[in-house]
């Protein structure tokens, strides 16, 4: 095991290298000028924008631009946002506990619901409940959350006036009051994300222990007269996590990185907002620092989910 971790880790690196390098000169290479505003603005004389542009470090070629990016990023230091000139690690460590209290709790949720609702409808196949939980979950992971989130708003917000359609993000949580508002003004987005992700992992576990229910370590597990929960929760349900525990890990950098649409629906200030703002303004180090923990987050999720393998599926070994 030991072995193999140091195998992954060694390849892990210089994919993480290559994608930050691929990231870097994509975004070097877009359109967008972070000093268009000074551009427009006749009472700002050309020096004075060469010398903005030279404190920015825009004046040397994207590969030094990039060396230099990277021996800060290694340290820590992924830059200063161009349009406030705040380091791009507190303006994402600002954002991110909005992003872990909105999106964190919808993906906690929909794995909660989602594993019992797709086992149970495997396992009660052509039932009214498969039924019912099969036509839910295709409705689910097929209408897209902006329009989700637009009917809710409709609905809840100005229909029936139950929650605020527009995320607060001065509330301070002081007290029960206070959190009771955050937990109000919360629903309507953790709903929308919980949705359209326990959708997806309700089909993805029923396919998945559809799969294996009628192989032949079942019915010898049954016909040794084990109980049929027992079959269900310690066998069928041990080798269906695979796929399942493969989607959860691809989805788990969003909890970090953010829903963008749905943030920019409810005006959450999730990083998820914060990427698109940094985008519409040529932000680029912004962008880039957002992109590239995203990027991280998918190699380290992949590597731990190659790891739970092992303890899923006892054939996997780790030479």
């Amino acid at each position: 095991m030991t072995q193999y971790l140091i195998r992954r880790i060694l390849i892990a690196l210089p994919t993480i290298l290559v994608m930050s390098f691929i990231l870097y000169m994509i975004l070097a290479l877009a359109p967008g000028d972070p000093l268009s505003q000074f551009a427009a603005n006749p009472s700002v004389p050309a020096e004075v924008r060469e010398n903005i542009k030279k404190s920015l470090g825009l004046d040397q070629p994207a590969h030094i631009r990039y060396i230099f990016w990277l021996g800060n990023a290694v340290r820590g230091n992924l830059g200063y946002s161009f349009a406030t000139r705040a380091p791009v690690m507190n303006l994402i460590s600002q954002r991110l506990p909005t992003t872990l209290w909105v999106v964190g709790t919808a993906y906690l949720l929909a794995i909660l619901f989602a594993l019992p609702i797709g086992i149970i409808a495997a396992v009660k196949k052509y039932s009214l409940f498969d039924q019912v939980s099969t036509t839910f979950a295709f409705i689910g992971f097929s209408v897209p959350t902006f329009f989700t989130g637009t009917l809710f708003i409709i609905i809840f917000s100005v229909k029936l006036g139950w929650f605020p359609f527009i995320y607060d993000s001065t509330l301070k949580v002081t007290n029960l009051q206070t959190f009771m508002q955050l937990a109000k003004q919360s629903i309507m987005p953790i709903a929308v994300l919980a949705l359209f992700q326990m959708a997806t992992l309700a089909r993805f576990t029923r396919a998945s222990m559809l799969d294996n229910l009628p192989l032949d370590y079942v019915r010898t597990a049954r016909a040794k007269g084990l109980e049929d929960w027992k079959v269900i929760t310690v066998h069928v349900l041990r080798n269906s996590l695979i796929p399942v525990v493969t989607l959860i890990a691809l989805g788990l950098p969003a909890v970090f990185t953010g829903a963008i649409v749905t943030e920019q629906i409810f005006r959450v200030p999730g990083i998820g907002d914060l990427l698109i703002n940094s985008i519409f303004n040529s932000d680029t180090p912004v962008v880039m620092g957002i992109v590239f923990i995203a990027a991280i987050l998918v190699v380290t999720f992949n590597l731990i989910v190659d790891v739970v393998y092992g303890f899923l599926d006892p054939r996997i070994k780790y030479d």
